[in-house]
């Protein structure tokens, strides 16, 4: 069963020249939850301020989907997500070296030290907890490995494989999700970036690898290229596997409107109702990570 973790409100809200409202977030979640997707990323609480309004209202609204939040390693981040009101957090975790020595000066072992740290702090509050390995397609195999065996003996429910500057292309996709497949009983997400123009194929790659959670945006919204487009990838793995999502098709062109107006975009491509990329160069929003 392939279950969608929609990040439009989070991802896809990087793309430069996107700000969501708070009541067009709450109309965008809605819309989702209406649609079907599994689950949806509202945000990242530790920006504060609107964004924490947007992502506590809609967690008030008792959606039928589960409502993440997106967290760094640190316990400021996840004090301001319970402050929310969330029960599901994703704890992002930098595992490649350009990411771990270049962007935070750190070592392997206060990864995995800080890591456990904030695995343990979110689960005592109650938390379900999902980790990301963070640039995962340019980490040494053997740390990511180790992140995904530590996070599965502390009991998180997933771990999130991002190629975060969209490297991957669906050959390795498949190899070496299926490896990591094999060697952890973790559940594994999916999350693609398109700065190749892979995401959905990477996307569908990881699918047949035997991943069943995938992470997508509305028209492939997202910082830089963008992330993989919901309506591309709900055509795709029908048309291609013959897998029906069950979403609502009804609604996705009416969300896929919305999202295109909120955002100040309009497009259309390959007939699906796509945001169009255009990169604005202002209003642009910090990149709080790639995963």
């Amino acid at each position: 069963m392939i279950r969608i973790i929609d990040t439009t409100l989070r991802d896809g809200e990087q793309a430069p020249g996107i700000a969501f409202s708070v009541q067009e977030k709450i109309r965008i979640a809605k819309l989702l939850d209406r649609l079907g997707v599994y689950q949806l990323e509202a945000g990242t609480p530790v920006m504060g301020g609107l964004e924490q309004q947007a992502i506590a209202e809609i967690v008030r609204l008792g959606l039928r989907c589960r409502v993440n939040s997106w967290n760094r390693l640190l316990l400021g981040d996840l004090r301001a997500s319970i402050t929310c009101g969330v029960r599901d957090v994703h704890i992002a975790c930098p595992v490649s070296e350009i990411q771990i020595g270049h962007k935070l000066e750190r070592s392997r072992l206060w990864v995995l030290d800080t890591m456990r740290r904030a695995i343990r702090y979110a689960l005592d509050y109650g938390l379900r907890v999902t980790v990301g390995a963070e640039d995962a397609s340019r980490a040494d195999p053997a740390f990511l490995l180790d992140v995904g065996l530590a996070a599965q003996e502390l009991g998180v429910e997933r771990l999130r494989y991002c190629d975060t500057v969209g490297v991957l292309h669906p050959f390795d996709a498949l190899d070496r999700l299926a490896w990591l497949r094999s060697q952890i009983s973790l559940e594994i997400e999916f999350h693609g970036h398109n700065d190749f123009g892979m995401a959905t194929a990477n996307t569908l790659a990881a699918v047949k690898a035997g991943v069943e959670y995938v992470d997508t945006t509305i028209g492939g919204i997202g910082e830089r290229a963008g992330n993989t487009c919901l309506e591309e990838f709900m055509a795709a793995v029908q048309g291609i596997y013959g897998y029906n999502l069950d979403l609502d098709r009804r609604v996705l062109l009416l969300l896929g409107k919305y999202v295109s107006r909120a955002a100040g975009r309009t497009g259309r491509r390959h007939g699906l109702n796509l945001v169009g990329r255009e990169q604005d160069s202002h209003a642009c929003k910090p990149a709080m990570g790639g995963g």
